[in-house]
């Protein structure tokens, strides 16, 4: 594992005028924080050596007020944050891979960066949405059974016409690409949950788990189809190996999950993406599966996405009845968490469908 860290060239950070303000090299400090997180001893290198981390450090200060402070948050910015984010919290699951990866997992130095990136995020996020509305909200169960309800019968809109009827089937494997990224560790963030209390809400959620994870056998387990699904078209089924494709409103959707699923303060809050995850995501299977048989490609090549049409129907129906409504009795006055939870896992995800697609298209033309 390397134990040097790249110091960013001078001309890259301070050495220039301060009439002539720079931005910071974003991809050299994203490979410095690769190098970081394999060094030894982290906390220990950090304090004794704090000179290895400042080209860092300046490109993350500058980094927070380019995304969340300027009324046009720079694209590099955000997708450099989410990709440190990640890469932190990619450290909280097992992937059976080099023992030594997982030596900083515990690093204060870290945490000081999650925690230093998270806050301003997440007021920025919720200030995509009316908080204040969602407290008042009368009737809480109300609320989310509308939402579900026009959520499974959504009309498609420009997004989901362009993966029905113009995917290409070059667009449709840079799907696949970015897809991976989270489409082989699914239901991780779930399995974070579960510990705890038995109750007939966590027996839900642990059978919508077990069905995730194919009751325990590799062959039915859902990110098995996904992998087969990129072995049909000859790509790798490595975890994470085309993370470089994924758009920075994709990680942001992942970590998001991460911070929820960390915080048990925020239960509430998960619960109600996931409902909203597991309500409307049949929709967006279909799409896919219409343009997959467009193309005239295999059964392979979208197994995962016809499997989830069929248990995330019923998945979603669980959410809703037997987690989020039964939750709402149980928490009364903090039920609007669930339904700003649900708000934020739909606002979220549309964006990063919307990200997703123009990467498909920029794909498609090159």
């Amino acid at each position: 594992m390397p134990n040097t860290i790249e110091i960013l060239p001078s001309s890259d950070s301070r050495s220039l005028s301060k009439k002539q303000p720079v931005l910071p090299n974003y991809e050299a400090a994203d490979r410095q924080f690769v190098d970081l997180l394999e060094v030894e001893d982290l906390d220990k290198t950090v304090a004794t050596k704090p000179l290895l981390v400042s080209d860092f450090e300046s490109a993350i200060a500058v980094a927070l007020r380019s995304a969340y402070q300027e009324p046009n948050g720079s694209e590099a910015a955000h997708s450099f944050l989410q990709r440190v984010l990640y890469r932190i919290n990619r450290l909280n699951l097992f992937w059976y891979d080099d023992l030594r990866r997982y030596n900083n997992e515990r690093s204060h130095y870290l945490r000081s960066v999650r925690d230093r990136i998270e806050e301003p995020w997440q007021q920025w996020e919720s200030a995509q949405i009316d908080v204040a509305a969602l407290q008042k909200l009368p009737d809480v169960k109300q609320a989310l059974r509308d939402r579900a309800a026009a959520d499974v019968a959504r009309p498609l809109n420009e997004t989901d016409r362009y993966l029905r009827e113009q995917m290409t089937a070059a667009g449709y494997r840079h799907l696949l690409a970015i897809g991976s990224i989270d489409g082989l560790v699914e239901a991780s963030h779930l399995s974070r949950i579960l510990g705890g209390v038995g109750n007939e809400i966590q027996s839900t959620l642990t059978r919508v788990l077990i069905e995730e994870y194919g009751g325990g056998r590799l062959p039915r387990k859902h990110s098995t189809f996904f992998a087969q699904m990129l072995a049909e078209f000859d790509m790798s089924t490595q975890p994470e190996a085309y993370f470089d494709l994924v758009p920075w409103e994709v990680l942001a959707t992942i970590n998001h999950n991460f911070l929820l699923t960390d915080r048990k303060r925020h239960f509430l809050r998960y619960n109600g993406g996931l409902t909203y995850f597991e309500v409307a995501g049949p929709v967006t299977y279909r799409n896919y599966v219409a343009g997959v048989q467009r193309l005239g490609l295999s059964e392979a090549a979208m197994s995962y996405w016809e499997l989830h049409v069929r248990e995330d129907e019923r998945h979603g129906r669980w959410m809703l009845d037997e987690v989020a409504i039964p939750l709402v009795d149980r928490y009364p006055q903090d039920a609007w968490e669930l339904v700003l939870g649900y708000d934020q896992a739909q606002s979220m995800g549309d964006r990063a469908g919307a990200a997703v697609v123009r990467s498909i298209q920029a794909a498609e033309r090159n």
